[in-house]
């Protein structure tokens, strides 16, 4: 518990990630907690398009953006089809910007219609979102909610897909741009049109790469797997683990949940929680062998749903006391 401890106010971003299910946005609320008391300013925020904060903190907050919850603690939920329907209005107005129309034409209207509905999109919508919110610096910390494992996979690569195609389109404009010095008006009017473009895709370069840089920042960023005591679990986040290291992602640590207390192995209990516990001490012993030292903590099994405040500083104090 202290490992965690102290590990956790070294790092400005925090991530908990793992299967769906297992306690990664408790987790993120009782951290956001306890930095709060601290003194410390922090958000926490949930890419999960089914994002459960609402429900641990009690309050309405999905799409919302930053809503206070207690002195020092934010949480936002980020609907993903408003920024999508931003996303439309952008491309709407720089189209009748860049090309003097009174209306965007009835074929490219419906091409932004269809491509709005691409599956991508609401990846690509969250990822921007939280572009926003990284590069801000408006908080102390920053604590994510992942989406679980196969989405947090796609998301953190994202950043690296985004730069490479962008450098691709970028470099094709430049040697473009090559073959335009000796131009009339007309083309002249055409290359400024194309620059705009280009200076858009840089723009996004820019916040793709600053985002990019933070997600990949050892000093700053910290990446938590969230595991419980199971066999398919820890294979699963045995092969995750692998994968996120060739994303360059920090892995700090893994945090075991829903340990059964062994003194119950000692008292008159159902058969059926004896072997519970006893598969528990196998698969404990199998974390331990295969994360060893980046264990950080084990979380014991809790009696009920964590939800409301009283719940996250219960959660708080046993992670971090």
């Amino acid at each position: 518990m202290t490992e965690l401890a102290k590990l956790i106010p070294q790092r400005e971003y925090i991530m908990f990630g793992g299967k769906g299910g297992l306690g990664k946005t408790t987790f993120s609320a009782a951290t956001g907690y306890w930095l709060a008391q601290q003194g410390k300013k922090v958000l926490v925020f949930s890419v999960d398009p089914q994002a459960s904060l609402s429900d641990i903190f009690q309050q309405d907050i999905f799409g919302k953006g930053p809503v206070k919850i207690m002195d020092n603690l934010w949480a936002q939920e980020i609907d993903a089809d408003s920024h999508i329907k931003e996303y439309q209005n952008e491309i709407r107005q720089k189209i009748l910007d860049l090309y003097g129309l009174s209306e965007v034409p009835e074929e490219i209207e419906n091409y932004i219609q269809a491509a709005s509905a691409e599956p991508a999109m609401e990846e690509s919508a969250i990822f921007d979102a939280v572009v926003d919110i990284v590069v801000s610096g408006s908080y102390d910390y920053y604590i994510y909610d992942l989406v679980p494992l196969g989405h947090a996979l796609y998301y953190l690569s994202m950043a690296k897909v985004y730069d490479e195609w962008i450098n691709k389109i970028t470099k094709l404009r430049q040697e473009m741009s090559e073959y335009e010095q000796v131009a009339n008006v007309m083309k002249r009017q055409k290359a400024t049109e194309e620059d705009q473009i280009l200076n858009e895709l840089q723009y996004i370069k820019g916040r793709i790469n600053a985002s990019s840089r933070i997600l990949t920042d050892r000093q700053k960023t910290a990446f938590f797997f969230v595991l419980v005591p199971e066999e398919m679990i820890l294979l699963d986040t045995r092969k995750a683990a692998e994968l996120f290291a060739r994303f360059d992602v920090p892995i700090a640590g893994y945090v075991v949940n829903r340990v059964l207390p062994p003194e119950l192995g000692q008292q008159n209990i159902p058969e059926y929680l004896k072997h519970r516990i006893d598969m528990q001490k196998r698969y404990l012993s199998q974390i331990d062998t295969t994360f060893g030292s980046q264990v950080l903590a084990q979380v014991p099994e809790l009696e009920r749903d964590v939800t409301g405040l009283p719940a996250i500083e219960r959660l708080a104090r046993i992670m971090y006391s």
